[in-house]
């Protein structure tokens, strides 16, 4: 067993009367890449902004990396790399000055930014378009460009929010290949949280969650046995009940 990086116990979260979370269990060991699988509306983006301390749960725990979330946010959060649903880029600064600024923000030296941004993006086949303004590139550059500014400072978790909403096939595919690249080299643990059913194909293991709850956690191979489905699609209509 991998070393756990992320541990989160019986989650739960409402806003008013509408549960969005129902106890909800969670677990990623080191190196390993989780598929969060649900339609739209099953709570993957609450569980997304609890993990990254934006919303506080209701009840339950989140340690990432042995810290809490509620006594020692800081820490956890340091161990914490995130690409989110949503663009998070100045699109007038260029792709360095984006990756600087937030270098600066978690105190690394200058050289040592520098070196860290060169070695990203040329992994990610951008390292001649790093003084150009981050609006120039395209959907799928700009998604290459965050990942690279999560991976900054080394963080041991990565959390992949929706990342491909918007992107062409070719680029989701990049995308996809450069996160596994990260998970089997670096040994970074993954929560990659999609809708998309052919995006959950790479992952270790998969967990779908649909209104709030967690209705399967383990590998396609199991998920299929356990549903008697002959592809995860089918299995995972099945799971939801959503219609075919």
């Amino acid at each position: 067993m991998n070393p756990v990086v992320l541990e989160a116990h019986a989650l739960v979260k409402s806003y008013g009367d509408r549960p969005a979370l129902r106890g909800v269990e969670l677990s990623i060991g080191a190196g390993e890449m989780v598929a969060l699988l649900g339609p739209n509306g099953a709570g993957k983006s609450t569980l997304m902004q609890l993990l990254t301390g934006l919303f506080v749960p209701d009840a339950g725990s989140i340690e990432i990396l042995g810290h809490d979330m509620r006594r020692a946010a800081p820490q956890a959060l340091a161990g914490l790399g995130v690409v989110f649903q949503q663009i998070a880029l100045d699109l007038d600064l260029s792709v360095r000055a984006n990756l600087r600024f937030h270098a600066d923000l978690h105190g690394l030296p200058r050289r040592l930014a520098d070196e860290r941004i060169a070695q990203g993006l040329a992994a990610v086949g951008l390292e001649a378009e790093r003084d150009k303004p981050a609006r120039a590139l395209s959907g799928g550059n700009r998604r290459k460009v965050e990942l690279v500014r999560a991976m900054l400072h080394r963080p041991r978790l990565l959390l992949m929010d929706e990342a491909t909403v918007g992107l062409d096939p070719a680029s989701r595919r990049q995308l996809m290949q450069a996160v596994v690249g990260l998970c089997r080299q670096s040994g970074v643990a993954t929560l990659w949280t999609t809708h998309l059913v052919d995006e959950a194909l790479q992952a270790d293991r998969v967990l779908v969650l649909h209104r709030g709850q967690v209705l399967f956690d383990g590998t396609i191979a199991a998920c299929l046995e356990h549903t008697g489905a002959g592809d995860l699609e089918s299995a995972f209509l099945q799971l939801t009940g959503l219609p075919a």
